[in-house]
């Protein structure tokens, strides 16, 4: 690892000056947040202007998959930025045309055309686009627990507390209840019985909802932000035999589950299910710049064969963003950066969370796969009454802002979203590391189980 520079207060205070007089933060109510001002970046790591190194379990927002500035992905943006720095999305280019070559590669079945944007949230909007254009039918149906992007549709699409100030009824959206054993609304004991009431609760909702007005169901693979929660077996082959039968589209999204965080090229490929359109972002290049894109499957791309498609994105597939694609998938296939997060997944950091688990009352449930896990934290490990209120804020987030404070304290960056921390670092991490980030949550979780009953 490059040596960490030397301390720079001055000029810390200086970036959190212009920072608070100028940028407008996302999700934030301005007055009362403190950004931490970042003077760098390596690998699992990051380091602030008075010195402090933090181990980075958020990679980013989940999409740093082969760490920070990893130099072959750094030089090619260099290496395109000399050669041709940006060029419209009419024409075809070579890092454009190689990047959706490499991930046709990868995707699932027949998702062989790739439709360039600019992130994921987009990526969602384009997906439904291309789904009522197809079918000619308004709706579409998205889950509860889930998160799709900020713009309009992708916003109400999602089904967590950033959809209500921005709650649309012309958005032709519906929701419904995707599986969650631990948090089962369908009274369910057991991974079949979820798995088989969630079916019979969405084919009920598509039947009350008029199967021929429904153009898409839109689905995490694996929900991130909302939770990392598997679907038990069976689930997403059902969803696809639902879809089949009523002539919807399936559309899965990928945006932080694909590109290895599972431990596979995609998460669709744990579970053997080929969606007819998939969103991605984030892990295809590691967001050193932006990128996302629909991956489109045969029949879908064949309605818009001799019919114009009316979307497009001044920046589609821009060449920097694709010379880093390019270079992050060929770092990922060269280095095995997809069997090490399967790998230390499954032998090193889920068993150390189970661990953590067993140490600590304030944790109920540890779930994920590869680099993708999340501990569920509770007051009550018999009731399963979540750490904190669903979407709590001030005083009554208190027990979750303790525990964040703690990590920190002890070198770690947490992911924590209400009553979870989510526990997922660059797909590059090394045992050493994970070891690191497991002692720092072993001394937080200390601190949430002063809040346990």
């Amino acid at each position: 690892m490059t040596p960490q520079p030397a301390p720079q207060p001055r000029t810390g205070a200086a970036v959190k000056a212009a920072d608070r007089a100028h940028v407008f933060h996302s999700w934030s109510a301005q007055d009362l947040i403190d950004p931490l001002a970042v003077a760098g970046a390596e690998g699992s790591y990051f380091w602030d202007y008075d010195g402090n190194r933090y181990l980075d379990l958020t990679s980013g927002l989940v999409y740093t998959n082969v760490g920070y500035q990893h130099p072959r992905v750094v030089a090619a943006i260099q290496d395109q930025a000399a050669h041709l720095a940006t060029f419209a999305p009419a024409f075809a280019v070579e890092a454009r045309s190689e990047a959706a070559r490499l991930i046709a590669e990868r995707t699932p079945g027949d998702l062989d055309k790739i439709f360039f944007t600019n992130g994921g949230a987009d990526a969602v909007e384009h997906a439904v686009r291309m789904a009522r254009l197809h079918t000619g039918r308004p709706k579409v149906l998205s889950a509860y627990r889930s998160y799709h992007g900020g713009t309009q549709q992708a916003v109400n699409l999602t089904g967590d507390p950033r959809r209500w100030a921005s709650d649309s009824g012309s958005s032709g959206v519906v929701h419904f209840w995707a599986p969650f054993l631990y948090r089962s609304r369908f009274y369910a004991e057991t991974e079949e019985q979820e798995c088989a009431r969630a079916l019979e609760h969405l084919e009920t909702t598509l039947a009350f909802e008029g199967p021929g007005t429904i153009a898409a169901i839109v689905l995490e693979t694996i929900p991130g932000t909302a939770g990392v929660m598997a679907p038990p077996p069976g689930y997403l082959a059902g969803v696809r035999e639902l879809c089949d039968r009523h002539g919807i589209v399936f559309v899965l999204d990928e945006v932080m589950a694909g590109f290895g965080r599972t431990g596979e090229w995609f998460a669709a490929d744990l579970y053997g299910v080929v969606p007819d359109l998939m969103t991605f972002a984030k892990g295809v290049n590691s967001g050193y710049v932006p990128l996302g894109g629909v991956a489109l499957s045969g029949g879908i791309a064949e309605t818009f064969g001799r019919r114009p498609y009316p979307g497009g994105l001044t920046y589609s597939g821009h060449p920097l963003a694709c010379a880093a694609a390019v270079a992050t998938i060929n770092v990922m296939a060269e280095e095995g950066v997809v069997e090490n997060a399967a790998r230390l997944g499954g032998s090193f950091l889920g068993p150390g969370l189970r661990e953590l688990a067993a140490r600590h009352p304030s944790v109920g449930e540890v779930r994920g796969v590869g680099m993708f896990w999340a501990l569920e934290l509770v007051r009550n490990r018999e009731t399963r009454e979540p750490l904190v209120p669903y979407n709590a804020t001030g005083e009554a987030n208190a027990p979750m802002a303790a525990f964040a404070a703690a990590a920190k304290a002890h070198g770690v960056w947490p992911f924590v979203n209400m009553n979870r921390t989510h526990v997922v670092p660059p797909c590059t991490v090394t045992e050493a590391e994970l070891k690191e980030g497991l002692a720092a949550l072993d001394a937080a979780l200390s601190v949430a189980d002063t809040y346990t009953d």
